[in-house]
């Protein structure tokens, strides 16, 4: 049942069949709803509703699925109305969220975020629930089976985030790891479906999963940029992001975008060759938003230039910076140049200091810390405190504004080089 109403896509409902198709329904019809106002109590009004009904008689349907997040009245009115049961566009995606779940941490998120929708509904078609517990020896009134439930479920779901707080803890510890160590990460963010993973394995040389569907990457990868000279530079893929994705399936994920927020670059992967290119944009860009990340610098990828025929190219920004690249991941044209473009990105405008700190200086040994690469932390032969650190030149620019700091030099310059 693809609505279209207010916010709706305007693909004709095909992103929903392949949803819907992703889970192994066989789809026996596809309505499109055309609702300038949607109903309260429906979704879709009284007519569809009865149209609806009457099919699913004549044809045994005992599932109907909606391209919309329904509220649980919603829910119950239409599996009444129906004698079917109905799953939304917030199950429809939790469906296959656990389907495509490899990792532990994975399976967990998508556990929490299952809980939490089922949660708000279990007052649909539980009326046998509403019996009281009771027996001989006790008294009042009891504790209802749909209470007993719910306590149950807001267990649980204490138990999934004491247990992600932990992985989360450990991930924060590799994270830790690897700015000691120091290697910048470029996070590959994108529509589902857009030909991330692809790109990832063409940048790592790796063989992380790809697949041509809808969230075939829901665990993050990280490995190093393959053939780049130089530095080392980690490329991380992540997990996909839809339209209308809900504000609950986000929260669940926040972990894994944690990668994301970390990253000193992203690379916007676009599918070229998608009808509805300008909406998953757009879509992409309010997500970025939302999890805090709007701020990081990015380049957009277009992907997939070999369904239309054209060739690898670029576009520069007003500071001359490749903003756009056009490749093609699959047939691996272009994918050369976003190496060394993505190289020279992250490394080119990062600066290495040695800071000489005195006692004095604890607000800009506190900012170094923040804002840089901390590489290491030693005394020389006088017993004064050094910090050998990278940072973006660009902040090391306004940190000079803010202090003197003459105690800090060069440490990438030749000594009879360094101010």
């Amino acid at each position: 049942m693809h609505v279209a109403g207010p916010g709706a896509s305007e693909d004709g409902g095909e992103e929903f069949r392949q949803l819907a198709a992703d889970t192994g329904a066989i789809i026996l019809a596809l309505w499109s709803v055309p609702r300038a106002r949607l109903d309260p109590a429906t979704c879709i009004g009284r007519g569809k509703v009865q149209e609806i009904a009457d099919f699913v008689r004549a044809n045994d349907v005992d599932l109907l699925l909606f391209d919309r997040s329904l509220t649980p009245i919603q829910e119950r009115n239409l599996e009444r109305a129906c004698a079917a049961r109905v799953v939304d566009r917030v199950g429809l995606i939790l469906d296959i969220f656990a389907r495509r779940a490899r990792t532990y941490e994975g399976q967990l998120q998508v556990e929490l975020a299952q809980l939490d929708h089922l949660r708000t509904r279990l007052v649909r078609g539980w009326t046998h629930l509403e019996r009281q517990r009771g027996g001989i020896g006790l008294r009042g009134p009891g504790e209802t089976q749909l209470e007993t439930d719910r306590r149950l479920i807001g267990v649980r779901i204490r138990i999934l985030r004491e247990r992600l707080a932990r992985v989360a803890a450990q991930r924060a510890t590799q994270r830790r790891a690897r700015v000691r160590a120091p290697a910048p990460t470029v996070a590959l963010v994108g529509y589902t479906n857009a030909g991330k993973s692809s790109l990832f394995n063409a940048l790592t040389a790796n063989a992380q999963y790809a697949a041509d569907q809808l969230f075939a990457t829901l665990d993050p990868a990280i490995r190093r940029l393959a053939g780049a000279s130089g530095a080392t530079t980690l490329v991380a893929d992540t997990v996909g992001f839809l339209r209308d994705l809900p504000t609950e399936l986000i929260a669940a994920f926040r972990a894994t975008l944690e990668e994301v927020n970390q990253a000193q670059l992203l690379l916007h992967v676009i599918d070229a060759a998608a009808p509805d290119r300008d909406e998953q944009i757009s879509a992409v860009e309010r997500i970025l938003a939302e999890i805090g990340a709007d701020e990081i610098p990015r380049i957009r990828v277009f992907n997939k230039i070999d369904l239309l025929g054209e060739e690898p190219r670029e576009r520069l920004d007003d500071a001359g910076r490749v903003s756009d690249l056009w490749l093609s991941a699959q047939s691996g044209a272009g994918v050369e140049r976003a190496r060394t473009v993505i190289a020279q990105r992250v490394h080119g405008t990062r600066l290495r200091l040695d800071c000489a700190l005195g006692p004095e200086e604890g607000a800009l040994r506190a900012s170094l810390f923040q804002a840089g690469t901390v590489l290491e932390e030693y005394y020389d032969s006088n017993g004064q405190g050094h910090l050998l650190l990278e940072i973006e030149e660009q902040v090391w620019a306004g940190l000079q504004k803010r202090y003197r700091a003459d105690s800090c030099q060069r440490a990438d310059l030749p000594s009879t080089m360094r101010p």
